[in-house]
């Protein structure tokens, strides 16, 4: 077998038809575009979710749905269980960003009662989970809601 011979089989390669290439080649004058109209220029183009006129499909549909983005309460979130780790007594935002724990001490901080407490603490936040407060009281710590 010669590998140089192989040909492709009969009728699988096709010949493009090249459009707008005289009048001998069937596709000449308008190139296939038809006659008038703002497709028939160049730079013109349908987009693909285009439907001819008809109403489209993302205006057929209902909007629904509410966003409460606007009003949103955003928290950096601390869990008790996360306090442990802390050997100061006093704890406030920069004692938890120090420690890794929060990333921005601007936004309001939210203590939650996921684990248990250990020591003695003294935690200032602007928020507290029901479950964190007494957790806290429970193990003689304080609560200063900022």
């Amino acid at each position: 077998m010669d590998l140089s011979k192989l040909k492709p089989a009969k009728g699988y390669k096709k010949n493009s038809i090249r459009k707008g290439r005289g009048e001998g080649s069937g596709k000449g004058s308008t190139a296939g575009r038809g006659e008038n109209g703002a497709l028939s220029r160049s730079g013109s183009k349908r987009y693909s979710w285009f439907e001819g006129g008809q109403m489209p499909l993302q205006r057929r549909l209902p909007k629904f749905g509410f966003s409460n983005k606007r009003f949103k309460k955003v928290f950096e979130i601390v869990n008790i269980k996360d306090i442990n780790v802390i050997s100061k007594k006093k704890i406030d935002k920069e004692v938890l960003k120090k420690h890794g724990l929060i990333k921005k001490t601007n936004i309001p901080l939210k203590i939650l009662g996921n684990g248990d407490i250990k020591k003695e603490y003294e935690i200032k936040a602007d928020a507290f989970s029901k479950s964190a407060k007494e957790k806290i009281e429970k193990a003689n710590g304080k609560v200063i809601v900022l």
